[in-house]
């Protein structure tokens, strides 16, 4: 029996396998098995459903220097914006409105958001959009900052891990950060109850299969709800800048195996996907993901963002937009479901 049939009947493999199972994945043939055992179990669990959440990118200061963010704090060229709770709270009613019931709040690592403006931010939201699940990815907190943030009514926290090789994880990041601290993060938010996301970049510099196995194995441990695979795309003004992007091929037969790995995981076609590839999004479906994130951030503010570079936030990508992007989903046989979507139980099966 192959590799790829032995992961489709137990996909818990070792290290030395997955990097078999990548190997084996760049033929045809077995890239389509994957992604056909991938389809079946998203069907199982999920139906023809692509989730959609609005994605609210409500600060682009950051006190981390990730050598491949374009809102690293060396970055002098960002043009940088936080914005107010009334703001947010506007983003919110216009996605109410066009049915949104997930709302993805997402920024740098910035200090002035402290847990109690945090805090009073979720409860506005909470009040304002009842029944609507609130999703953060603001970084590295303490357990306490956490704890708090639960309990004002956060439901889900994205925190991907970027890459789950000690030595790369140091390549891609400066000195203060720690693997093993956003590690002990992800566990800390499961503990509390979070609905947890990872996830990691595809052909991020000096990336190998060593490390793609690393971070599918790490994945199989937490058993987040949630997964975040994307492609490395370059900005002008990081280190990387020069890098190549990463391949958009590789990244759909990662989306078939994390797939099979976590069943029930939800899985993002992702906008660093979209910006690769035009039909990114519908390759992504293809190959088992099941949720969109698309962009409900004020006009004026969504270049600003800017992690990396000609990432879209206009078009199908805008929230505003939703009656194109149903379209585009329907089109390629889905159903798009404003629904909030939890992830299914039992994320080990």
């Amino acid at each position: 029996m192959g590799v790829v049939e032995k992961f489709i009947q137990n996909p818990n493999l070792e290290r030395e396998e997955y990097v078999a199972l990548l190997q084996a994945s760049e033929e045809p043939q077995a890239a389509a098995r994957l992604a056909a055992e991938a389809l079946r179990l998203r069907r199982k669990y999920y139906g023809d459903a692509v989730y959609v959440r609005g994605l609210i990118e409500f600060t682009n200061y950051c006190k981390n220097d990730c050598l491949y963010c374009g809102i690293r704090r060396s970055n002098r060229e960002a043009q940088r914006y936080r914005l107010s709770e009334g703001e947010i709270l506007s983003c919110c009613e216009a996605g109410r409105r066009l049915g949104f019931r997930t709302f993805v709040l997402q920024g740098g690592e910035d200090p002035w958001y402290t847990d109690e403006r945090l805090e009073v931010l979720i409860r506005s939201i909470k009040e304002n959009c009842p029944g609507c699940a609130v999703t953060l990815s603001v970084g590295e907190r303490s357990y306490e900052s956490y704890q708090r943030l639960r309990e004002a009514g956060a439901d889900r926290y994205l925190l991907r891990h970027e890459t789950a090789s000690d030595a790369h994880y140091r390549r891609l990041h400066p000195a203060e950060m720690s693997l093993a601290h956003r590690k002990q993060c992800l566990y800390q938010l499961k503990a509390l109850g979070y609905q947890v996301g990872a996830g990691f970049m595809v052909g991020s510099p000096g990336q190998t299969y060593a490390e793609l196995a690393e971070d599918l194995v790490f994945l199989g441990e937490l058993k987040p709800q949630m997964a975040g695979i994307g492609p490395f795309v370059p900005h002008h003004n990081t280190p990387f800048k020069d890098e190549p992007a990463g391949s958009v091929e590789l990244t759909l037969r990662l989306l078939s195996i994390v797939r099979i790995l976590l069943p029930r995981v939800l899985l993002p076609a992702t906008t660093a996907l979209g910006t690769m590839d035009p039909l990114g999004r519908e390759k992504g479906f293809s190959a088992g993901a099941n949720v969109l994130m698309p962009n409900l951030s004020p006009a004026g503010r969504r270049r600003q963002y800017d992690l990396y570079d000609n990432k879209l936030c206009t078009g199908d990508e805008a929230a505003e937009s939703l009656a194109e992007l149903k379209k585009r989903v329907e089109a390629a046989g889905w159903r798009l479901s404003m629904e909030r979507g939890d992830a299914a139980e039992e994320l080990g099966g």
